[in-house]
């Protein structure tokens, strides 16, 4: 019984890590632990006083803890009975379904990678490829915005870049949820998504249960005040124009929202414009091809080598940016306000079987098509009128008239002073028109949307016809409203 027992080095060295790991994870693990959680909740307090919408605990929760509050949310149990009568799956089953659906849809928000990095990546990146502007703002009225009350910024999508300026922009404001579609999973980004607080959604998706975890999850994280931002348009707008409002995303933050209760949703519009988006050509790659037959592909080989051609011209102090990007912040849409004005009720769930409530669930679905159209007519009223959309807009209106620099200065300076006398936003670099010209025409050049003769004449390309169309329609609602308000007053004298 007293014999020595030998072990071998390796076993005792083995057994020693693991005797030390288990005494620091039961003894100093939690007090570390407690003095890193303390530090986090230190600088998110000191993070709150410096922005105007503060960071919601709903936010902050462990992703986990979010889970389960979806998986016993009574409209998804409501959603798996009716799935399990409908297919006569087992309810474990579906369980299962809906707790993998919930994992990939809810993030797991971090305000260091929020702060530290992801805003930080953001201007670099915004200011790398354009000039960035701050366009109209309406400061008093959204600092009027009730402390409770959730806001989500509504805005146009013109670019991917969206999310990156936004995000910049706003960073002294709020930290912004956005739902990002399949294109963000990829490896490694999806993960630095989630940690920045954005939630997954399938965007085009029939399934019902899928449905109705998402709204859930939308439902309940717009009443917990987290601050969103949502594309009304759905997607990027293969022509610039702005597109019919896509309702599911908005149905979802409404549902369920009492005009008499305490707690308001405000919605602030933004209007984002660009003298060059990125993608343009991609997303005039179908129209293209049906319209002359060139076909513009992606390569992943040919973007990597245009960066690094960007990276290179910066490096040497030679690159001109891609023009000017500007953000408008209109005036904030109080919920409350909109509901008691139209008589909308939008107090029970739009995503109902019940066919009693047929009746009611058309009513307030008519509610919320109303109400995404308002969002989008104030979109549109403060998308910033930059110069590569004024020269576009006057080479199409004189597409087959060569004109001298003279001729496209009045032109253009007619149309700003209308757009101007409308009420709408003209962005103005250096405050110079002549500038803003010059910056118009140089952009168009570059890309060869424009041409000039060798007496110094200019007329549109005609073979970037569909570009530069893209570029006119950024304001085409714009114009339109001058011309019918011309026809009304010459009906009307």
């Amino acid at each position: 019984m007293s014999d020595a027992i030998t072990l071998p080095f390796w076993l005792v060295l083995f057994l020693g890590i693991l005797a030390t790991v288990a005494v620091f994870d039961r003894i100093f693990a939690p007090g570390v632990r407690w003095y890193f959680r303390r530090r986090v909740n230190d600088a998110i307090d000191e993070l709150n006083t410096r922005l105007d919408l503060q960071i919601q605990p709903f936010k902050l929760a462990r992703k986990q803890g979010l889970i389960d509050q979806l998986l016993y949310d009574p409209d998804v149990i409501e959603a798996v009975d009716q799935e399990h009568q409908t297919t006569g799956k087992p309810r474990a089953v579906i369980m299962k379904e809906v707790r993998r659906y919930a994992a990939e849809i809810v993030p797991s928000f971090s305000p260091l990678t929020y702060f530290g990095i992801g805003t930080r990546a953001a201007k670099w990146l915004s200011e790398f490829t354009y000039r960035v502007h701050l366009g109209y703002t309406h400061d008093e009225a959204f600092k009027n915005i009730a402390g409770n009350a959730s806001v989500v910024f509504v805005m146009n999508h013109r670019s991917n870049m969206d999310y990156v300026l936004v995000t910049y922009l706003a960073s002294g404001r709020a930290s912004l949820s956005y739902a990002v579609g399949e294109w963000a999973q990829v490896i490694f980004l999806h993960s630095l998504l989630r940690s920045m607080g954005a939630y997954f959604i399938r965007r085009n998706s029939k399934n019902q249960l899928y449905r109705r975890v998402l709204a859930a999850y939308v439902r309940k994280a717009t009443k917990e005040g987290v601050t969103q931002a949502v594309f009304p348009e759905g997607g990027l707008s293969p022509d610039g124009t702005l597109r019919e409002p896509k309702l599911g995303l908005l149905s979802y933050m409404v549902s369920g929202f009492k005009a008499d209760g305490s707690k308001d949703i405000v919605f602030i519009p933004v209007g984002i414009n660009y003298d060059r988006v990125l993608e343009d050509r991609m997303l005039t790659a179908k129209q293209e091809k049906q319209a002359t037959g060139r076909d513009f592909r992606f390569r992943m080989s040919g973007a990597v080598g245009f960066l690094t051609h960007l990276v290179k011209l910066r490096l040497q102090g030679k690159l001109y940016r891609y023009g000017h990007a500007c953000v408008s912040f209109g005036e904030p849409i109080s919920l409350t306000a909109f509901a008691k004005r139209n008589g909308i009720d939008f107090s029970t769930y739009i995503e109902t079987g019940d066919p009693v409530e047929r009746k009611a669930r058309e009513a307030r679905f008519a509610g919320v098509q109303k109400l995404g159209e308002q969002l989008l007519e104030e979109i549109g009223r403060i998308i910033p009128v930059l110069p590569v959309a004024l020269v576009a807009t006057v080479l199409l209106e004189n597409e087959d008239h060569w004109m001298g620099d003279l001729e496209l200065k009045s032109k253009v300076f007619d149309l700003m002073q209308r757009i101007e006398q409308a009420g709408y936003f003209v962005y103005i670099p250096h405050e110079d028109r002549d500038y803003t010209l010059e910056t118009g025409i140089r952009m168009l050049k570059l890309r060869h949307i424009m041409e000039s003769n060798e007496d110094g004449l200019y007329r549109a390309n005609l073979k970037e016809q569909l570009l530069l169309e893209y570029y006119a329609n950024s304001i085409a609602h714009i114009v339109d409203a001058l011309e019918k308000r011309a026809t009304l007053e010459r009906e009307n004298p």
